[in-house]
């Protein structure tokens, strides 16, 4: 069975993409910890980001630090901080956070919320300022 993020590359499911290329897909997280939250993934549905063949892997890499520099462009913050745990979707994933400090990663935190047309002006923002 595809995962999520495969269903959402397939368009098999909606989402508030901000970059995509031949290999990698970034969009915006629904459940985010700061406004901008995106998640960056491989179109090749690989559970463990260390499973991922490392041409590939560099490449992943590589588009997120593009996101991640839009991102910064859009949202006020001191860094844009990098994370993967895996954990809850088994698609290797990177999530790129604005943040001030280190408890702005902190996944026990309540959720934002944001309407669907927030989500994409965010989204239309980011892609806009992605080089």
């Amino acid at each position: 069975m595809s995962s999520i993020f495969t269903r959402i590359i397939n368009g098999e499911i909606p989402a508030y993409k901000v970059a995509e290329d031949e290999n990698f897909l970034a969009f915006l997280d629904i459940n985010p910890l700061a406004k901008g939250h995106t998640l960056v993934i491989p179109k090749k549905e690989v559970d463990y980001i260390f499973d991922i063949e490392d041409p590939l892997y560099a490449g992943l890499f590589e588009f997120a630090k593009k996101v991640a520099k839009g991102i910064k462009a859009v949202v006020p913050c001191t860094k844009i901080g990098v994370t993967v745990i895996g954990l809850e979707v088994p698609h290797a994933h990177i999530h790129l956070i604005p943040i001030y400090s280190i408890y702005d990663m902190d996944f026990s935190r309540p959720k934002l919320k944001f309407s669907s047309d927030e989500f994409a002006g965010i989204a239309k923002e980011i892609s806009a300022n992605i080089i």
